[in-house]
């Protein structure tokens, strides 16, 4: 689901005023426990001895790329490469290890489907409690409810908790939701062209196309080299959290899809 854009101090940029985004030798580094205990006990326990082992994962190693005022660029790679993580970097959901990532982020907004639903509320309450995660206000939330409601194809669904709802029936309404707003300058989207059944897909990729072609600079991560080949005009390569390949989509693309087959 879309993330609340984060407000603060602008980063001054290194490249001048026509990049909109400059990633510049990020790593990402995240500390897990290994051998995980199989019990409260046996964490007390080695909790108690000072037993317990972490070791370190690389999400990313050294990464460095720009992103040209109305570009759209898409970055594929296989699950667990880091493309998502990199996204919250720059949308500053997370902060990296080392490394640093210049843009502004009051305009930047990031889509992310498949969080920020509370199963036990309704698809009504839940439509108003996504929006001001999101940062929508009320006003613009009532303004726009029943334009999310159609779009979702949820009619006569809205007063259902959510828990009842099938996963098609929640991808839906968190994409109606998330794409309701005017299209900002800074548009990162993290796998949302894979919503719902075929015909909902191909109105949802129309939605994001609208979106892509309104003068945005625009950031995509897609599991399908077919959405990338399409809709971006570059295309990055990112594999166990390094860049392996940054240029025209089709020859990134088709490297990408070699090296999996």
């Amino acid at each position: 689901m879309a993330r609340k854009k984060r407000q603060g101090p602008r980063a001054p940029m290194p490249e001048g005023n026509g990049v909109d985004i400059l990633v510049r030798n990020v790593t990402m580094q995240f500390r897990r426990t290994k051998d995980e205990p199989s019990s409260i006990k046996e964490w007390v326990v080695r909790s108690l001895r000072r037993e317990k082992k972490h070791e370190y994962f690389r999400a990313l190693d050294d990464v460095s790329f720009h992103v040209e005022r109305g570009e759209v660029v898409g970055i594929v790679g296989t699950n667990g490469s880091g493309k998502s993580t990199l996204l919250k970097i720059i949308a500053g959901a997370l902060t990296p290890t080392a490394g640093k990532v210049y843009t502004d982020r009051s305009r930047v907004q990031l889509l992310s489907l498949g969080t920020g639903f509370d199963p036990e509320l309704t698809g009504r309450e839940n439509v108003y409690l996504n929006g001001a995660i999101i940062g929508y206000t009320r006003a613009f939330i009532d303004r726009k409810y029943e334009e999310i409601v159609s779009f979702a194809e949820l009619d006569g669904f809205m007063e259902e908790k959510v828990r009842n709802y099938s996963s098609g029936m929640v991808s839906r309404l968190g994409f109606a939701i998330a794409t309701a707003q005017d299209t900002p300058e800074i548009l990162i989207l993290d796998e949302v062209l894979s919503v719902g059944d075929l015909f909902f897909r191909k109105k949802s990729e129309a939605r994001i196309r609208e979106m892509i072609h309104g003068g945005s600079t625009v950031l995509i991560v897609s599991h399908s080299p077919s959405v990338i080949r399409e809709n971006c005009s570059r295309a990055i390569w990112i594999e166990k959290g390094r860049l392996r390949a940054d240029g025209d989509p089709r020859e990134v693309c088709d490297a990408y899809e070699k090296m999996r087959g």
